[in-house]
């Protein structure tokens, strides 16, 4: 039985990474696993996979250099110093999940569950890291928590814990309370542009090894 609160656990923005590396199955599977990935360690990976984890590093890299993403962080109180960025991670996923059909015509609750499922089949090629994730993430069902508060307020809470109270992430489901509206319309804005680079970049992809 898996407790609520893993020590090992990790929230980031998944449903994101995810989503954007559209339907191609190594594609996903790389997105997903690039933040265990260190440095140059991708060789043994098959080439999609480790496309899919550049995929994921050009995206970290857009998102912390835009100034939509870069203005949400200054929306966040002080207190959360360098852990901002985490949390518009969080809350940015929050809104993709909460305003899922506008971008995916698959239900949010069906689209986990597939994702569950190719990981899972996928498990031996997975990092060590990953592969003890992987089952907290199934059974806490974390991609479908991200579309309400109640389960934002659980995520935030559980990352101050994994800082061991350091981040105060759990006080900031009252920001994006407060500035609700005004988040949404960052993460609108910010997303369709992520979305047009992400395109681009998978077609550039295909048109290099087609």
């Amino acid at each position: 039985m898996l407790t609520l609160v893993s020590p090992f656990l990790l929230y980031m923005n998944f449903l994101a990474h995810l989503y954007l590396s559209n339907t191609h199955p190594e594609i996903i599977i790389g997105n997903f696993i690039a933040d265990s990935i260190k440095g140059n360690k991708i060789d043994i990976f098959s080439k999609d996979i480790q496309f899919g984890i550049k995929m994921h590093r050009a995206i970290d890299t857009f998102t912390d250099e835009h100034p939509i993403f870069r203005q949400s962080k200054r929306r966040l109180h002080d207190k959360y110093r360098l852990y901002k960025g985490v949390v518009i991670d969080i809350i940015y996923d929050h809104f993709l999940a909460k305003n899922w059909t506008t971008y995916s015509n698959i239900p949010l609750y069906n689209y986990s569950k597939g994702i569950y499922a190719l990981l899972q089949q996928n498990y031996n090629i997975l990092p060590p890291k990953t592969q003890h994730l992987l089952p907290y993430m199934t059974q806490q069902n974390w991609l479908y928590m991200y579309r309400n508060l109640l389960g934002i307020a659980s995520i935030l809470h559980d990352m101050n814990v994994r800082t061991k109270g350091m981040s105060k992430m759990n006080e900031a489901v009252v920001d994006l309370e407060d500035n609700y509206l005004i988040f949404e319309q960052d993460f609108t804005l910010f997303f369709n542009e992520l979305q047009l680079f992400c395109t681009q970049y998978l077609q550039n992809y295909d048109r290099k090894n087609n």
